[in-house]
């Protein structure tokens, strides 16, 4: 089983930037797809980002394409998501997915506890 750990959540201003990372350990990070989420306070999770091993391919959400980044660096074995240009909704708890399988998915086997992004107005 792999273990998620996301980190670099915090708040900012609208219009900022925040850079999130996941480290994987325990099982191999090799030939996860992995992804992002978020839960914003009284609403469902929802999908934000993924991208397939070994790193080719991406997904975006509507809602963050042109703003935000998924990318991976497998030596190691951390997934990362740039946020450009925040915006006070995306105000979220943003948690890292894994999936077992190398193609793009929305569909997660693996999940973090989740960190914190706070944008203010």
């Amino acid at each position: 089983q792999v273990q998620l750990v996301e980190s670099g959540g915090g708040l900012v201003q609208a219009g900022g930037s925040l850079r999130l990372s996941c480290a994987a350990s325990g099982r191999t990070f090799s030939r996860y797809a992995m992804g992002w989420f978020r839960q914003a306070p009284g609403k469902e999770r929802e999908f934000v980002a993924a991208i397939n091993w070994p790193g080719g391919s991406t997904d975006y959400a509507d809602s963050v394409k042109g703003r935000f980044t998924i990318s991976r660096n497998n030596a190691k074995n951390t997934v990362y998501l740039q946020m450009n240009s925040l915006k006070p909704e995306d105000t979220a708890v943003y948690y890292c997915a894994g999936n077992r399988a190398p193609l793009i998915t929305r569909i997660y086997n693996y999940w973090g506890q989740g960190t914190q992004v706070t944008v203010s107005s």
